[in-house]
């Protein structure tokens, strides 16, 4: 459905710190900074990381979540790990499995260093 998800940043040399080591653990390469702007490609989407080109300040989207699909609760673990150790914040519950009406989904979430809101997630069984 998506061809790309694209976020702000006041900060793009701290933002690629943080995407390069948490995008790493899902075996992403690195992104290569175009001016304003940088973007991850994989077989399944691009995920892109941008100085707003109004020159006006970045803001998160309150109340979105950007969600990266994890193959094991161990590397939703590591995910989560690098992106505390590269200047995001944990957020809501520790990483771990939440039961929904239908399936169960092991969960990690965190804010960047912008603030925007993303998400590890695995469905379990």
């Amino acid at each position: 459905m998506f061809s790309h998800v694209m976020v702000g940043t006041n900060d793009l040399e701290r933002a690629k710190k943080f995407y390069d080591a948490v995008l790493g653990t899902l075996g992403v390469k690195p992104a290569v900074i175009d001016g304003h702007r940088m973007f991850y490609r994989t077989k399944t989407g691009v995920f892109g990381v941008t100085k707003p080109i109004n020159g006006e300040a970045a803001t998160f989207a309150n109340g979105g979540t950007i969600g990266f699909a994890v193959d094991t609760p161990e590397q939703a673990h590591a995910w989560h790990e690098a992106g505390i150790a590269h200047g995001g914040v944990a957020i809501e519950n520790p990483p771990g499995i939440r039961k929904g009406p239908t399936m169960e989904l092991y969960l990690a979430y965190l804010r960047d260093p912008d603030g925007n809101k993303i998400c590890a997630m695995k469905r379990m069984g």
